[in-house]
């Protein structure tokens, strides 16, 4: 495999964005985010997919999804306390290898890891508001979101998913009679920009055909605003996609699609790579 084959991996450029969305929350934002913490989840989780790799008989460790993960953990995920970060990262990759369906696994790592800590401690919590909202901010976030789906093909699923709750949003404050600028302040939540390109989109765990990822958005779209709009819990969105997940399987069964592969020599040889 050359360069050029490794450089088409789209998550090599998933990487670069998180990275550097991290590198500005931190410089410029003042995210407050505990170094070790970070360093728990990158190192806990590579370990992971390492110990998972050999008992799954795996060819080749592969550390890009884990630290894709990682870095999407590193960014929502607050605690005061290293352990939680580390069971983060456990609960988050061991899913991959553990909960799985026709060769995908069921739930996206980062968000089974962020909803089983939010359910069961009161020391973790998701950060939704740090990245502010100024439109240039949301406006410069969404582009390199749209970069790395592009790079993946897997863009209609984040499309379908904002402009199903863009609508619902809107609908929403046209019904209740509040000015345009609510849901637009809504719509430039930096999380929720966020989840929408580096978490609803993976490939791994959305429908195998277009329609189904559509139909998949829609129904996690709903949902989210239902939690968020009608029982008023926090973090509908990443609470509507675990609930959504086990759709997944059912959709595919259905809508036949190509199973995802990343496109590049080594993970066509790879063929049973997680």
């Amino acid at each position: 495999m050359n360069l050029l084959d490794s450089l088409r991996d789209p998550r090599y450029y998933q990487v670069a964005v998180l990275a550097s969305l991290l590198a500005f929350g931190i410089a410029v934002l003042d995210f407050g985010i505990r170094w070790q913490n970070a360093a728990a989840i990158l190192l806990t989780a590579q370990a992971v997919q390492f110990i998972g790799t050999r008992a799954a008989g795996l060819p080749r460790f592969d550390p890009l999804s884990a630290l894709i993960t990682s870095l999407s953990l590193t960014l929502l995920l607050r605690t005061e306390f290293v352990a939680l970060a580390m069971l983060a990262a456990i609960i988050a990759i061991g899913s991959k290898f553990l909960i799985r369906v026709r060769g995908k696994h069921v739930f996206n790592p980062a968000n089974v890891a962020l909803v089983t800590l939010m359910l069961t401690s009161d020391y973790a919590w998701v950060s939704s508001g740090q990245w502010g909202s100024a439109a240039i901010g949301a406006f410069a976030l969404a582009c390199l979101g749209f970069l790395v789906l592009t790079r993946a093909k897997r863009a209609e699923t984040t499309i379908a998913f904002l402009a199903f709750y863009g609508m619902l949003l809107f609908g929403r404050a046209l019904w209740l009679g509040d000015p345009l600028s609510i849901p637009v302040h809504q719509m430039q939540n930096g999380a929720l920009l966020i989840f929408a390109f580096f978490m609803i989109s993976d490939p791994k765990t959305t429908p195998n055909s277009p329609f189904g990822r559509v139909l998949f958005a829609s129904i996690v779209a709903g949902i989210a605003f239902t939690i968020q709009f009608v029982f008023y819990v926090p973090n509908g969105p990443i609470l509507a996609l675990i609930a959504s997940a086990p759709l997944v399987p059912l959709i595919d069964a259905l809508l036949r699609g190509t199973h995802y592969r990343w496109d590049t020599a080594r993970e066509r040889a790879l063929n049973k790579g997680v």
